[in-house]
């Protein structure tokens, strides 16, 4: 994690906790941290809220980039089964999971041994960005966008300044999980309806 704490001082124009997002200043510090101009990158958001912003990998955090459904499901496991998570996001169909930094390059190679040994369902391609990748985060104020689903948006949002971050044995074990739960739900039959996976709600105050 960056040992940078950047001023705080262009957040004494945002409020403490911005809308239904739940992204607050201390989140938006920690993420704008990731940047070489953390008070830039924190005067551009209080100037434009609602603008997403390209921020860095490797430093602050790395990301897992997973497909949309496999990465609820992996969520839904760190959550009922595991430690929570950290902030994740979802991008264009994506999920966005922030992993600790060193995680994007130890993962593929866990991936790899866990396949070749044959006992779980073929995990999904989990994109993983680390130093050298950029990725587009949320806005922290997300625009009026009640009659179109956004682009991207918050499902954890970034609330603290020191956020704990999955490292990639836990991302595995969860991967791992997300495979096994996929192909049990392969062949069991349900009259029930699919629940409504936009309302699952994430206990914060679980989180490591």
């Amino acid at each position: 994690m960056s040992s940078r704490a950047p001023s705080d001082e262009p957040c004494r124009h945002l409020p403490d906790r911005f809308d239904a997002s739940g992204v607050t200043s201390e989140g938006a510090i920690w993420l704008a941290s990731a940047g070489a101009c953390p008070r830039s990158t924190l005067a551009h958001w209080a100037d434009r809220p609602s603008a997403p912003v390209v921020l860095p990998c490797g430093t602050a955090f790395d990301i897992i980039n997973a497909p949309a459904i496999f990465g609820r499901r992996m969520l839904d496991r760190l959550w009922d089964e595991g430690p929570g998570s950290g902030p994740v996001a979802e991008h264009r169909g994506r999920m966005l999971l922030f992993a600790a930094p060193g995680t994007a390059r130890r993962l593929p190679a866990l991936l790899d041994w866990e396949e070749w040994g044959g006992r779980v369902q073929p995990i999904p391609p989990l994109l993983c960005h680390g130093p050298g990748d950029a990725v587009t985060v949320p806005a922290i104020h997300p625009a009026d966008t009640a009659a179109t689903r956004p682009e991207s948006r918050w499902l954890v949002a970034p609330d603290t300044c020191h956020p704990w971050l999955p490292g990639p044995e836990v991302v595995l074990w969860a991967a791992v999980r997300a495979a096994r739960t996929a192909a049990s739900a392969a062949v069991r039959i349900s009259i029930f309806p699919p629940t409504d996976q936009d309302a699952k709600v994430y206990d914060v105050s679980r989180r490591r």
